[in-house]
């Protein structure tokens, strides 16, 4: 026997299959297994989502459309399928739940980011389109950046927008808006399902909102604490939070861009855990920051969350330019923003309070961000 038929005679047996003798012929290779369409989009905006999972005995979909989890039915291939719909022009997250698991749809690589990623994303266009699609406009850069956070001594990752003319502008220099995710996101959240550049990018083509540096931190900032010491609260974040944003990430970005470092240029934001970071920094420093908001916001104690705005009202209503506040109806957080929002009129801080129809999700805040940039630094020009 030739010295390469022993070799292959070898190699077949460590992996698992024999060669045919010579003169045979080679056993047929069973098909592959055609990949899925999850989700499949019909032109009446239903939506047929499919997840391959023959040994399961329950599979729900559930989504930002609201409403209880849909159940999926299996086919004699143990395919789950589902059809729903119709489902109104939007971007949508949503997951399966595999007998009490919750799942990314692995047919699916549009992901949400987040610590632990467990949610897929469906487009459904609209007719116009939405201000969170992408459109035939000027478009700007998403800029993605790594530092090293001094105050917390460890690397962070931060994203940046630049609008369309920042490369051609060469000494044009641009207000600045930082925008926080809520807990469990990341920096390209805001970026990713919150399409936060491709909302600016079609307000400015629009010529409803004036170009702007958009800054995207990542919120986490409090390590984990160790096995059996007390949790780690909402307070002990926002401090971490707060170091670094005003010890690094604003010297990084005033360092590295072509911004106007003052707080007549400079705003701030942020949804559910962000909407309380931006709403206690920005209150707490009216030095630093003239256009403070919050969407969803997890304020906790509202005077905790006001801090140094209560202590000279007139103070803090020449210094703050707008202060804008919105929450869903059916959102959990409605509770603390109404208090918020008593607070606030009781001690006659001036601000906007926006209740609108919605829970705790990004078809609210895509929404308040696009209401909410277009007020930005109007009466801050040169």
């Amino acid at each position: 026997m030739q010295l390469w038929m022993i070799v292959m005679i070898g190699v077949a047996t460590l992996i698992g299959f024999t060669l045919p003798a010579p003169g045979e012929a080679a056993p047929a290779r069973p098909a592959p297994t055609p990949p899925l369409v999850s989700p499949e989009l019909h032109s009446d905006r239903h939506v047929t989502f499919r997840l391959r999972a023959a040994k399961a005995k329950e599979v729900t979909v559930s989504g930002d459309w609201g409403g209880a989890p849909a159940p999926l039915t299996q086919d004699a291939e143990g395919v789950w399928s589902v059809t729903l719909g119709p489902l109104a022009p939007e971007l949508y997250g949503y997951s399966f739940s595999v007998d009490g698991f919750r799942s990314l749809d692995p047919a699916n690589a549009n992901v949400k980011p987040s610590r632990s990623p467990i949610t897929s994303i469906l487009e459904v266009p609209g007719d116009p389109p939405l201000p969170s699609e992408f459109q035939a406009v000027p478009h700007g850069t998403l800029r993605l950046h790594n530092y090293q956070s001094r105050s917390l001594g460890r690397r962070r990752g931060l994203q940046v927008y630049t609008p369309p003319d920042y490369d051609q502008e060469g000494t044009a220099r641009y207000p600045v808006l930082y925008l926080f995710h809520g807990s469990g996101d990341n920096e390209a959240t805001w970026s990713v399902l919150g399409r936060a550049h491709l909302i600016v990018d079609n307000l400015l083509a629009q010529h409803k909102a004036r170009p702007m540096i958009i800054v995207m931190p990542d919120g986490h900032a409090a390590l984990p604490q160790a096995p059996g010491a007390a949790p780690e609260g909402r307070n002990r974040n926002i401090e971490a939070f707060q170091r670094d944003l005003l010890e690094d990430v604003i010297p990084f970005v005033e360092a590295n861009y072509r911004v106007r470092a003052d707080a007549a240029h400079r705003a701030i934001v942020g949804l559910s855990m962000g909407g309380g970071q931006s709403l206690t920094i920005g209150l707490n420093h009216p030095e630093l920051f003239a256009w403070v908001g919050g969407f969803s916001s997890a304020v906790g104690n509202p005077e905790t969350t006001v801090g140094a705005a209560l202590a000279d009202a007139k103070a803090t209503n020449e210094q703050v330019r707008l202060l804008w506040i919105g929450c869903g109806t059916e959102d959990r957080l409605m509770e603390g923003a109404r208090q918020l929002d008593s607070l606030l009129t009781q001690k006659g801080i001036h601000h906007e309070f926006h209740a609108t129809p919605g829970n705790h999700s990004w078809p609210v805040w895509r929404r308040y961000l696009a209401q909410f940039v277009p007020l930005l630094f109007v009466d801050s020009r040169g």
